[in-house]
């Protein structure tokens, strides 16, 4: 084995040779404790890999397929393009990363030293509500996973918004088109990582995906593909709208009504080639508020199931043991709802009026709830006061689906659930809370430098940082052993044995991330006895 500083760079892929760099880890506590930043250990990184070919001009709307070969090394020093997509100051993208429809690459980064095929591997699906998000964001820097965890790291981005998530095979008998394109992009990464990981270091038959939000619904998503069996072999989903997935004849609608917006008719759908890929984003943002507007819970742009990526509802496929048995983590995040209230987003109704009218509509697809309102509501004791409405939103989008999800996947494969409580001095006193993403630097330890992260203004960073320990512990442990608790995981990653008993209907143990880490047996119990079995609508 060469030492660190003069081990190769390069790396052969199925398509080519990659030359990547050194990057330093940095450990913000050891600035902390002595005001001098630590260089930290090396970790080997590749960027902006191409796993299929650019999906442009008659490409746009069909599934990946290979990438092009190069000859020679392909320098891998950068993050590939993001998705087409109106950034957000919020995002915190890297500087200099460019927009672009040739957007189907991974980055990689490994511990200096791994021998081929030698180390666990952790696998990226970003969330941003399947129109927003690049691996280029830098609260998904990869290297301190790396480097604490001794695992390599995989981060991928996929096709976004009307192009990645509107499905015109519903409406367009056209081979211009197939279905749940992201999701078959994020397969293709999947499969770039199984035939080239090795090279990299990783192991592919040891192979953990997480993601997200729209990237934790993706996880379970991909579950429930046939086209996804055996290429991953743990999962973990972060606040996942999970049961937020379509059936045709919804998606059949959604897809009229885009066509309508931009002036084309169904039998000439083929004309969306010829679009500018942002009139493409913002005639898709322009549906994004009409359809959350006016059916409130639901997403205009989703997964849809009655395909070959995804048959059938994935739910269903959980309930009836058909997922794959593998385990899984799953949880969502105290205070869901302050997110969406803060960036006024239409995606979660917060407001009493708006909470009423999911209600009413989830009533009018599914009249066997027709008294869900009255019996949920009564749950939350000062509704429709204070927050009460965004609290009904957040349960209904986010804790109430992965409970079910997990209830159903509990049956036959190890499940752990976790809520994370968290929140640093300033997100309390504000009312923000442990919203929703606010895991995500914890997950990574990808705090903003010091001095440069306004959620530490009023103090908790070394607060927050003994959290991102744990829970990066936990995540590493479950990553290397399919435990999150398996004691020699946890010892190795320098964390000593800290017990997380798995989720069953028994009782409901589950993990609450905060100061102090607890488990709690059946947490708000009450509301979950409200809710009772599933109820969301607009399959």
């Amino acid at each position: 084995m060469t030492r660190a500083g003069t081990e190769s760079l390069i790396r052969q892929t199925t398509a080519g040779a990659v030359r990547g760099m050194r990057e330093r880890k940095r450990d913000p506590r050891d600035r902390e404790a002595t005001g001098h930043a630590d260089p930290g250990r090396t970790v080997l990184s590749w960027k902006g890999i191409p796993f299929a070919a650019a999906p442009v001009a008659p490409l746009r709307f069909r599934r990946p397929q290979p990438p092009e070969p190069w000859e020679g090394t392909r320098l891998a020093t950068r993050f590939g393009p993001m998705a087409p997509q109106r950034v957000l100051k919020s995002m915190e993208v890297v500087p200099g990363v460019a927009i672009s429809e040739d957007c189907l690459t991974v980055n990689v980064w490994a511990p200096a030293g791994a021998l081929p095929g030698s180390k666990p591997v952790m696998v990226w699906i970003h969330g941003g509500g399947y129109f927003q998000g690049s691996t280029a964001q830098r609260f998904y820097d990869g290297r301190n996973l790396a480097s604490e965890g001794d695992v390599v790291v995989v981060s991928l981005n996929y096709r976004l918004g009307v192009i990645g998530f509107v499905d015109f095979t519903t409406v367009a008998e056209s081979p211009a088109f197939d279905s749940n394109l992201g999701l078959r992009d994020q397969i293709a990464a999947l499969e770039w990582v199984r035939e080239n990981v090795a090279a990299f270091g990783g192991d592919p038959g040891n192979v953990t995906l997480f993601g997200e939000s729209a990237g934790g619904a993706c996880v379970i998503a991909l579950m429930a593909s046939p086209l996804a069996d055996g290429l991953f072999h743990r999962a973990i989903a972060q606040s996942a709208p999970v049961t937020s997935v379509y059936g045709r004849d919804r998606a059949a609608a959604v897809a009229r009504r885009f066509l309508d917006i931009v002036g084309i008719e169904p039998a000439d759908a083929h004309r969306l080639q010829e679009l500018d890929p942002f009139a493409l984003v913002d005639a898709g943002g322009e549906l994004v508020h009409e359809v959350s507007g006016q059916v409130p819970g639901t997403l205009a742009l989703a997964p849809v199931h009655g395909d070959d990526v995804l048959p059938e509802y994935p739910l269903t496929v959980f309930r009836e043991g058909r997922a794959p048995r593998i385990p899984l983590i799953i949880g969502t995040n105290r205070d869901e709802s302050s997110f969406f209230k803060l960036m006024r987003s239409p995606l979660l109704p917060i407001t009493p009026e708006a909470v009423k009218q999911m209600f009413l509509e989830i009533a009018s697809d599914r009249p066997e709830f027709e008294d869900a309102a009255e019996r949920i509501t009564a749950a939350y004791p000062a509704y429709p006061r204070r927050s009460t409405p965004a609290e009904v939103s957040r349960d209904a989008g986010f804790r109430m689906p992965s409970i079910w999800l997990a209830e159903a996947h509990s049956r036959h494969a190890p499940t752990w659930m976790y809520r994370f409580d968290h929140a640093t001095p300033l997100l309390r006193i504000t009312g923000i809370g442990a919203t929703h993403a606010a895991e995500l630097a914890y997950v990574f330890g990808s705090f903003a430098p010091w001095g440069k992260d306004l959620v530490f203004r009023l103090g908790g960073r070394a607060e927050a940082l003994r959290v991102s320990e744990r829970m990066q512990a936990h995540w590493l442990a479950f990553a290397r052993t399919g435990v999150p608790d398996d004691r020699s995981a946890l010892e190795a990653v320098g964390m000593g044995e800290a017990p997380w008993p798995p989720y069953d209907e028994a009782t409901r143990s589950t993990l609450i991330i905060d100061r102090e880490d607890v488990i709690e047996h059946d947490p708000d119990g009450a509301v979950r006895e409200a809710w009772g079995p599933e109820i969301v609508a607009f399959r």
